[in-house]
């Protein structure tokens, strides 16, 4: 008697392997934690840096500074090769018209703010994924984590620092600080005899050419026909005068771009705009006005929602930034190289009245020895060449100005233990 046996009914049933999810965020973090990948963002680091420094050129530090490594995403002019295309490609240098020849078009690059997260993740990412925590990598774990400290510095710079100038005369009492690397339009009621009431507009609203800028405060509606980053003025043309009204059918602006970063003086830029000005009640046009720091306030006159005509003092200036406490310079003193005019040093002896604080003291501010008040430090700076009575003191906040010092010191300690471990653990086997 013979038995068969079906095998498929004998095989056990089939099993179904479930794959957790936490595998898939493993694979991400192994991704993020690529040797590959670091070394592709480094590269990415110094192509920007490279970068960075061609637009200098055509650019100041500063608007370098912001648009480069302060960004998440840069538009590279490919003009920043030009100089590289004239010498190895024949290039032309002008026009036929003699205008400087220019290469059109950009491409999109990751900034500097994309880039240090990135490589902050990548950090992070390897530390859970590949390395372990043990005595022989306390040193490296050490030496990243000032790397870390190091990046979130930057950012917070980034962020939240402010550097300025309080310029102050002999028995003057100050409270503003003067940011001399923004521009804004200040537009002043001063109808009231006690307090003016300043109304601003910032600057990255006046470079959104053709966008009208309206707002309940403002006491008329704006748009933005013409920007420039720095102006020289001059006799106006007629022929090619953008303003129909104000000090711009006198005078116009000229565009001389910014200061480059690689010029030999470095200079402070004097921005210009070209403003249209729309009735708020009408729409209607009350004529286009040229507004630069060269030029001096413009009383413009308007109607409000009641028919009565009210005057305005409008004008570009630095953005200024008011402060609970004041300062009022007592005595300004600076001393001279003998046979020069090279000053020596200076000292200015101010009164600090902060009632908010109850802080009402004297302080001397000399070269290296600032005042440090709320977080800010006030710098002997300059002075008033003119009346050689009045300081010129440097305002900067940041509240991250510690974290380069600190990431210095853990980097340091970091590679020192990661030594020492290494060379005991050599000792010690050398000894056995």
């Amino acid at each position: 008697m013979s038995i068969t046996t079906d095998p498929r009914a004998e095989a056990p049933p089939p099993v179904t392997a479930s794959v957790p999810s936490f595998n898939y965020l493993y694979r991400g973090l192994q991704f993020l934690a690529g040797l590959r990948l670091t070394v592709i963002l480094f590269v990415l680091s110094f192509l920007l840096v490279f970068f960075g420094t061609l637009a200098q050129i055509d650019h100041g530090i500063w608007t370098v500074v912001r648009d480069y490594f302060r960004s998440f995403v840069v538009f590279i002019p490919l003009n920043i090769f030009n100089q590289f295309g004239q010498i190895f490609f024949g290039l032309p240098k002008l026009n036929a018209d003699g205008s400087p020849f220019r290469i059109g078009g950009s491409f999109p690059f990751p900034g500097g703010w994309t880039l240090a997260i990135l490589l902050m993740a990548n950090l992070l990412a390897a530390h859970l994924v590949r390395f372990k925590l043990s005595l022989n990598r306390l040193g490296i774990l050490i030496l990243h984590a000032g790397l870390i400290v190091l990046l979130v510095g930057e950012v917070i710079t980034g962020l939240y620092a402010i550097e300025g100038n309080m310029v102050i005369e002999e028995g003057q009492t100050v409270n503003t600080i003067i940011e001399n690397r923004v521009c804004e339009l200040a537009i002043v009621d001063p109808s009231d005899d006690k307090t003016d009431t300043f109304i601003t507009v910032p600057r990255w609203m006046l470079q959104r050419l053709h966008e009208k800028i309206s707002d309940p405060q403002l006491p008329f509606d704006l748009v933005p026909l013409k920007y420039m980053a720095n102006a020289k003025i001059e006799p106006a043309n007629p022929k090619m005068n953008l303003a129909t009204a104000g000090a711009g059918t006198v005078h116009q602006a000229v565009d001389v771009g910014e200061v480059s970063g690689v010029a030999q003086q470095q200079t402070v830029d004097t921005p210009a705009v070209y403003l249209e000005l729309l009735d708020k009640q009408t729409g209607e046009s009350l004529g286009v006005y040229l507004f630069a720091l060269l030029l001096k306030e413009q009383e413009i006159a308007v109607k409000d929602a009641d028919g009565k005509e009210k005057t305005y003092d409008v004008s570009l200036r630095f953005r200024q930034t008011q402060r609970p406490f004041s300062l009022t310079l007592k005595k300004f003193t600076f001393d001279r190289y003998p046979g020069t005019d090279t000053p020596l040093n200076f000292a200015s002896l101010v009164h600090l009245h902060d009632p908010e604080r109850g802080d009402d003291r004297e302080v001397l501010i000399r070269m290296n020895e600032p005042l440090r008040h709320r977080g800010e430090t006030f710098y002997q700076a300059d002075w008033n060449k003119e009346t050689e009575r009045g300081t010129v003191l440097q305002v900067v906040r940041n509240p991250a100005w510690q974290l380069p010092y600190w990431s210095c010191a853990i980097v340091t300690f970091g590679l020192l233990y990661h030594f020492l471990f290494s060379l005991t653990a050599f000792m010690k086997r050398r000894i056995l």
